[in-house]
């Protein structure tokens, strides 16, 4: 082969491949960071047997699950858990259930890590139901308290279940109610309900609980302004938290001022007037004195009378409590509703037809259709 024709066949051959100084040689491909061979085990689901069994023996991992199932918006779901609760009620309604409330920056969790840990050194199991506030623009929670109760954390005697508050009842978990039955079948004898803070909530949980208390905090210049009516009437029992250090002289003050308040209002249900006790998480100066209250407020409501009917008053309430948000959530999934509600309410916000009118003719197509 002549010089020339060489130089033609690289010429050709150059330009065939586009040779340039920018190109880049294939390697080889990189391995898949899965295996294809992998093929995801689709976890077992429980069955109520499986799931009551589990709940009566006291196993953690189970009762999570039934929980989860409870706080599930899936129909399936909620059908599943209602087998589940009827199955266990029996053996609930064995335990002292108090709800927690106090004003932000009181130390709920705080409080409540110390005087749990206390608990459980008595021969109590103790669960934690602790409602966190839900997000109002994504839905979510941060579900932080196993974090910030991390001393009792791993105890096995003691359950802490957070749950977001899903915006339901000013801040308390639609389905916190159901979840005390099973955390009594499980053999939790003391029930801890933490609310997310003063406000619409504490209605709710002093409906679903046996002892309802309050924690104040002193040294803030508002001992009585942060007294509300409403709740203070609610509670059975005050703490003033965080009285250690310097803070002892403020906090004795503040519990004088709440005592004397507290005198002036109506004599409670009970029948037995709550007491303002100081105390200190940090260094758990008056949780035994709370404790003890709390037995002898138990005592005294068992004694006459109180105790059995409230939780009879409250099973009541909370029937018509599911059949009101039943209804409602039946009434906004109705398809006939999904349809002409965005018509009524343009046409109320034109002005064209009043909220009450456009109500009673939406409840009116409702129930025609029924």
């Amino acid at each position: 082969m002549s010089f020339s024709r060489i130089d033609h066949f690289e010429f050709q051959h150059k330009d065939e491949h586009h040779d340039s100084a920018l190109d880049v040689t294939r390697g080889v491909e990189d391995a898949p960071t899965v295996s294809p061979y992998f093929r995801k085990k689709r976890k077992r689901e429980l069955s109520v047997e499986e799931f009551t069994g589990g709940i009566l023996k006291g196993d953690i991992t189970v009762l999570s699950q039934a929980i989860t199932l409870i706080e599930s918006r899936n129909p399936e779901h909620y059908g599943k858990a209602q087998q589940i609760i009827e199955r266990c009620l029996p053996s609930a309604g064995n335990s002292i259930r108090i709800g927690i409330t106090g004003v932000p920056g009181a130390g709920k969790s705080t409080f409540i890590e110390a005087i749990g840990g206390m608990v459980e050194k008595m021969g109590h199991r103790l669960a934690v139901l602790a409602i966190d506030p839900s997000s109002e623009r994504s839905g979510g929670s941060i579900l932080g308290d196993k974090t910030r109760m991390e001393s009792i954390s791993a105890n096995p005697n003691i359950f802490i279940r957070p749950s977001p508050s899903a915006g339901s009842l000013g801040g308390v978990a639609r389905k916190t109610r159901e979840t005390i039955v099973l955390c009594e079948a499980a053999g939790f004898d003391v029930i801890f309900i933490e609310t997310v803070g003063v406000g619409q909530s504490e209605t709710a949980v002093h409906s679903m609980v046996d002892m309802f208390m309050m924690l104040q905090i002193s040294g803030a210049g508002d001992e009585l302004q942060g007294i509300k009516r409403g709740i203070m009437e609610m509670a059975d029992l005050v703490a003033i938290t965080k009285a250690d250090g310097a803070n002892v002289h403020k906090a004795q003050l503040a519990r004088a001022q709440i005592q004397n308040a507290l005198m002036l209002f109506p004599l409670p249900e009970s029948g037995r007037r709550p007491n303002v006790i100081t105390c200190s998480a940090l260094e758990g100066t008056g949780l035994q004195e709370i404790w003890s209250d709390v037995e002898d407020y138990m005592a005294f409501t068992k004694a006459n009378g109180y105790f059995p009917s409230n939780r009879l008053r409250q099973n009541k309430y909370w029937m018509y409590e599911t059949i009101d948000k039943t209804l409602r959530e039946n009434f906004f999934s109705n398809p006939a509703v999904e349809k002409d509600l965005p018509l009524y309410e343009a046409e109320v916000l034109a002005n064209r037809k009043s909220p009450f009118t456009a109500a009673r003719e939406l409840l009116a197509d409702y129930f025609g259709a029924k």
